[in-house]
């Protein structure tokens, strides 16, 4: 509710047109800038809740300031009205003629992302740790090369893979060779979704068992440590 006053601080300023869980999405957004573009929409375009979690998710505004020319912009307005999603940052970031600064915008935020994705595989790594802390290893106990955590990590990524590959086997636009190498894909994607889960379920059971035992390893990633990385720590 603080957070709600200190934004909203004039009631004039708010729009009978949004409920209070709209509001509760808009208020997640710390730019001032993007959250009012995502306010206003919602309000010209009459977007749900659902909707507007949709289109956070899918980065229109940072699409939109990727958009060279008035008519760039109508067009991804235009395209993300239809419910199409054009791209993630991941994909945004790869075009060749994107701006620096946009760019640099992106980049600082796949690596918070991928920070915040490391710190709670850790977290989870070091439940399964002290969940099993009591369970005495057999003498040919073994360690496994990948930790619980990470492996479910993956199992996270071929999720992404599966949804995003699926999506392009269901595309009218595309021809039928794209559709059918795309259908090969996803038949392997789905098989090793498959294999990795009952290697991970395995893997679980066996640390129970005391036939495997395992060790929180941290990622250490130095880049973003003002301790480590030669250009932050410079500036001290």
């Amino acid at each position: 509710m603080r957070q709600f006053y200190l934004t909203y601080q004039k009631c004039q300023t708010l729009s009978g047109k949004l409920s209070w869980s709209h509001y509760c999405e808009l208020l997640s957004i710390s730019d001032p800038d993007k959250r009012s573009f995502y306010e206003k929409e919602a309000v010209n375009s009459n977007w749900s809740v659902r909707e507007l979690k949709r289109q956070i998710a899918s980065s229109l505004f940072e699409r939109l300031l990727l958009s060279k020319g008035d008519v760039n912009k109508e067009k991804v307005l235009a395209l993300a009205a239809k419910g199409n999603e054009i791209a993630q940052p991941e994909d945004i970031i790869r075009d060749p003629n994107i701006d620096p600064v946009a760019a640099l915008a992106l980049k600082r935020r796949i690596d918070k992302s991928n920070q915040d994705r490391t710190d709670l595989v850790e977290d989870i790594d070091t439940y399964f740790r002290e969940l099993y802390k009591d369970v005495t290893p057999a003498a040919d106990a073994t360690i496994n090369t990948e930790s619980p955590a990470w492996a479910v990590d993956r199992l996270s990524i071929l999720a992404l893979k599966i949804y995003h590959m699926r999506q392009e086997v269901e595309r009218t636009d595309a021809s039928e060779q794209h559709i059918a190498k795309c259908s090969a894909k996803l038949a392997v994607l789905l098989e090793q979704q498959q294999d990795l889960s009952t290697a991970i379920s395995q893997l679980i059971d066996d640390i129970a068992a005391g036939r495997k035992y395992m060790k929180v390893y941290r990622q250490m990633k130095m880049y973003n440590d003002a301790d480590t990385n030669p250009v932050l720590y410079a500036k001290k």
